[in-house]
């Protein structure tokens, strides 16, 4: 297996174009062309982990969180992150990172985790904004089949569970073929009216030269007339966190016990609970502070993430139960759904899951 294979098909199922701008994902260290003979999925690289990776013969390690996050000024070994880079380097080894584009994944982290917990009725907690484009191109009715399912087969035409979604209009088109064109119709140097179909789609901006390029080979004219607007819209399939409902709603003490089981917690930090019920819930896997008032908004009864501070314990005001159920404790199957999600694809390759326990954090 070679490296670019399983890098290409990572990229394109969970795309850069997702992670946070102050993430760094993608292919870390590695030669692109180099020969794979096993990979290892792992929450963390760590020493153990890469001791483990070496004895199991894996020359690509998979992490969700990057080993590289900020930037090497050196490498003389003085922390662990230099004396990784240092070891991967020096036993060729790749390292490849999943981060905050997983996060924000439809079917990512925080999906899998609402799965674990039984939570229905999963949606994005908060869509992502400025991620959408509108296509608009002008096409002659016999060709508009060929150039929507293109288009369609780019990316384009998805709305929610929905896709080949587009919208067409018929009208007429003019224009005058000069020296040096080739034209599909009409006669050069006359003015040509054309009946055409308007199609309408949108489409994730980070596929937008995808699109465009399927456009365009898939078009009969010489010279492909079509227009990109940018929306406003929240792309309803990526952003950050997650929320959805209990098949019935459960006390909120029983339901706190169930998340502790299942995710094999410590200890859970909570704020009052009073009797309440749980019905509504919103989650992040992680570090999730941030969407605490996106989960007021919501009219969730309980928002569940990890590394909460004291004073953000204080935000909610008694509108809902916030609890810090834990940073690893809330993303530990992420090495599962990395793993899924190759092993899918190449069926016959050696992959691993980690078996190290990489959380820093313990408990008495």
């Amino acid at each position: 297996m070679i490296l670019s294979e399983i890098t290409s098909f990572l990229n394109a199922e969970i795309p850069l174009a997702l992670q946070e701008s102050y993430d760094n994902c993608g292919l870390l260290i590695g030669d692109s062309s180099s020969e794979i003979t096993g990979a290892m999925v792992c929450l963390d690289l760590t020493e153990d982990v890469m001791h483990e990776a070496i004895k199991k013969n894996c020359n690509l390690i998979i992490s969700h969180h990057p080993l590289i996050f900020s930037g090497i000024k050196s490498l003389t070994g003085r922390n662990e992150t230099e004396r990784l880079v240092i070891r991967a380097v020096s036993e060729k080894i790749a390292v490849f990172a999943l981060h905050t584009n997983l996060d924000n994944h439809y079917d990512g982290v925080n999906r899998l985790l609402c799965q674990k917990l039984g939570i229905e009725n999963a949606v994005i907690l908060k869509p992502a904004a400025d991620t959408l484009r509108k296509l608009v191109t002008f096409c002659p009715p016999a060709h508009a089949d060929k150039v929507r399912e293109a288009i369609f087969e780019a990316g384009a035409g998805h709305i929610g569970n929905y896709d080949f979604c587009s919208f067409n209009a018929p009208g007429n088109g003019t224009f005058r073929a000069m020296d040096g064109a080739n034209p599909f119709v009409g006669q050069k140097g006359q003015l040509h009216i054309e009946p055409e179909l308007r199609i309408e789609t949108i489409f994730p901006a980070f596929i937008e030269s995808a699109v465009i390029a399927a456009l365009k080979k898939s078009h009969p004219y010489e010279e492909v007339a079509f227009d990109i607007y940018p929306l406003t819209n929240v792309h309803q399939r990526i952003g950050a966190g997650m929320t959805g409902t209990l098949p019935q709603a459960l006390d909120a003490e029983e339901f706190l016990r169930q998340v502790k089981e299942i995710l094999n917690i410590g200890c859970i930090r909570h704020t009052s609970l009073k009797n309440k019920k749980i019905k509504k819930i919103a989650l992040c896997g992680g570090s999730g502070s941030f969407l605490i008032k996106d989960a007021i908004s919501c009219g969730a009864d309980i928002y569940m993430t990890g590394d909460i501070k004291y004073h953000d314990f204080f935000i909610p005001e008694n509108k809902m139960i916030l609890a810090d159920i834990g940073h690893y404790e809330s993303e530990q199957f992420t090495k599962e759904l990395i793993y899924t999600l190759l092993k899918k694809k190449f069926t016959t390759f050696a992959l691993f899951i980690s078996e190290t326990n990489t959380n820093p954090v313990n408990y008495l």
